[in-house]
């Protein structure tokens, strides 16, 4: 058993190539709120404590994935029918379109530089 115990999860950090595209998407296209001062490492708040960073660099594909779908980030939504006819108006692509399991339906898709995002509504 290690020496700590987490407490709860602090920093999620995603590549980009465009930061300010990537930003824009983020901050206006999902409405996270922007960070004020972090500088060449924009930062959102998750809530929590928590904190999504877009790092300047470029994603990485996992290699031999079993699932496509992965690694993603994923938000927690609503109505996500809403958040779908949102992300539509805004030209944001849902190539596998919304699936459904037994209590949980969601959508998931590539922010601008193409880190997996998922909305779920649980």
């Amino acid at each position: 058993m290690p020496p700590f115990k987490s407490k709860h999860l602090s920093v999620v950090t995603l590549w980009a190539e465009d930061v300010p595209t990537t930003v824009h998407f983020y901050r206006d296209v999902l409405g996270l709120d922007l960070l004020p001062g972090h500088g060449h490492m924009p930062a959102f708040d998750l809530g929590g404590g928590a904190h999504l960073v877009i790092a300047k660099g470029q994603p990485c594909p996992p290699r031999h994935a079993e699932r496509p779908h992965f690694p993603a980030i994923a938000f927690a939504v609503h109505d996500l029918d809403q958040a779908i006819e949102h992300l539509e108006s805004c030209g944001v692509e849902l190539p596998w379109g919304i699936q459904a399991g037994q209590d949980t339906r969601w959508a998931v898709f590539r922010d601008p530089a193409g880190n997996l995002v998922e909305l779920a509504q649980l």
